[in-house]
């Protein structure tokens, strides 16, 4: 038993994000396995296909809150499946831009069932995603804005 009653693990808002996580990223491999994707590849993917235009690196790598380390092994992959090419920018050499392939972007159309699959899989109304979705929305401003979270005991 903890000394400290706020160090008990079932009052900890990180555990159950962590678990809940942990849980969704299980939850779409099945769905992700016929396409031979990771659920990270998916996440760029989609980051990939919300911008009309070629991305830097470095910006879908604030978008997609993973750092260059990461990033750039991920995004060699999707480049050696032909789905994503990565070029320097012509107007600034020092920029790496990705770009999605006509296999990338023919990609969308196998895994646009992807998202239903999942909502059904879940069982969550949409009402609870959307609520959801914001909760977590400001649980992420505010741990951007450095605030931080001061949380005693869940309830």
């Amino acid at each position: 038993m903890a000394r400290h009653a706020q160090l008990e693990l079932d009052l900890q808002l990180c555990f159950p994000l962590y678990a809940a996580s942990r849980a969704l990223t299980k939850a779409y491999q099945p769905l992700l396995d016929p396409f031979d994707l990771t659920y990270p590849q998916y996440l760029t993917m989609l980051a990939l296909w919300s911008s009309p235009d070629d991305q830097t690196v470095g910006a879908l790598g604030d978008r997609l809150r993973l750092d260059s380390g990461t990033l750039t092994p991920l995004l060699k992959r999707l480049e050696t499946r032909g789905l994503v090419r990565r070029h320097r920018d012509p107007a600034d050499e020092r920029r790496v831009l990705v770009t999605v392939t006509e296999a990338g972007d023919a990609l969308q159309d196998d895994l646009a069932h992807v998202p239903g699959a999942l909502v059904d899989r879940i069982g969550m109304t949409l009402d609870d995603g959307i609520a959801l979705r914001r909760l977590l929305d400001k649980l992420l401003a505010s741990l951007d804005d450095g605030d931080g979270l001061a949380v005693g005991a869940a309830s």
